[in-house]
Order: C-alpha cells, then structure tokens, then sequence
C-alpha cells in the first residue's frame, strides 16, 4: 500500500476515534475505571446520610422548604453517574424512608420522596431516548401529577395544612401550579447545569479519593 494511502487511513481513523470519543457523555469515558463494591456502598451510605441531614435543617431554616428537597435529590445523580440508576434508586429509597421517620418537616419528605430524589433517574432515561419537545412534555407533565398526589397525601394522609389553600382558597391551585411549573423548569435547567460541572470538573476528584 503506498505511504499516501496509509496516512490516509490513519488520518481517518483517528477522526473517527476522536468522534466517538467526543459522542460519549463523560460520564461514560470516566465510567471505565468502575468503583469497587466497598466504595459503591462507601459513597451511597455517606450521600443518604448528607440528603436526610439536609433534610433535616428545614428546622433550623423553614423558608427552604423547596430548595433542601432539590438539593438533596441532587445527590442521586452523582450515584446515577459514578455507578448506576439502579444504585440511585435504592439510595433514594432508602433516604426517602429515613426521612418520612426522622425528619420532623414531613412536607419536605414528602417532596422528596414523591419527586426530587429518584428525579435524576428519570431526567436521565429521558434525556437519554428521547427528542427535546416530547422529553420536556413528559418532564412537566410528570411533575404536575406528582405534585397533585403529594398535594393529597399531604392534606388527607398527614393532615397537613397548605398555607395558600387556606388564605387564597380553590382559586390558588392555578397559581401554584403555574409557579410550580416555572420554578421546576429552572429546577431543570439549574440541575443540567451541575451535573455537567460534577462530570467535568469534580468527577475525577471523587474517584481518586474513592480509590
């Protein structure tokens, strides 16, 4: 073969390598050095510990009653990234029981039991099949019926009162709904936002320290 035709070849090769490479999330790239078991359980028993500690400071700041949920379901998506979504998804489960026993705020277990913890499971199957449009309708509509059966669970299993219902009546349900539409699509956003920040700057880090 003449030398051309060979630095051809290698020319292209190298460029589909570089492609694929840059296809794959780096979670993926990362993903090839896995985690010992011991260090699976480490990392999964020490993020469930900070999401109910977290949790738990809406008795020292009860204006958070949103934002420590979220906080704390961020932590499934660094389990959801360093080993996998069924990993997730039991950490979620078992934060989501701890925190209905212990934490005394039952709305802020509540929210993340019935939405915030196993949503980085879900935004990443999402995300992963589908196109944006129909991604993004099933996002909102997801949280919607979420919030409507945490919405009754809350005021008919628990006995929980919802300040809004009861100043504002039947005609604050649009209105909630509405905000609460516009503050998860920032949610979202926010949360896209760190996972690319936790894969491309933080990742590695975590790794070394879990070797």
């Amino acid at each position: 073969m003449p030398a051309t035709s060979v630095q051809v070849l290698s020319v292209r090769t190298v460029a589909v390598n570089a492609s694929a490479a840059i296809s794959f999330p780096a979670a993926d790239i990362i993903g090839v050095l896995k985690l010992k078991q011991t260090s699976k359980i480490a990392l999964s028993a020490v993020l469930s510990a900070l999401s109910v500690a977290l949790l738990a400071l809406i008795s020292v700041i009860p204006t958070l009653e949103l934002a420590l949920p979220a906080i704390a379901g961020a932590f499934t998506a660094v389990i959801v990234i360093e080993i996998n979504k069924r990993w997730a998804l039991a950490v979620w489960a078992a934060v989501s029981v701890l925190s209905l026993l212990v934490v005394p705020n039952k709305e802020v277990a509540v929210l993340y039991t019935v939405f915030f913890g196993y949503y980085p499971v879900l935004k990443a199957m999402l995300e992963s099949k589908l196109p944006r449009w129909l991604e993004y309708i099933l996002k909102l509509l997801t949280f919607n019926v979420v919030l409507f059966l945490a919405y009754f669970f809350m005021t008919k299993l628990m006995n929980v009162e919802i300040e809004e219902l009861e100043t504002f009546g039947l005609w604050a349900i649009p209105l909630l709904l509405l905000f609460a539409s516009a503050a998860f699509l920032l949610y979202d956003y926010a949360l896209t936002k760190l996972i690319s920040l936790y894969r491309f700057k933080l990742s590695k880090k975590l790794r070394k320290l879990l070797k």
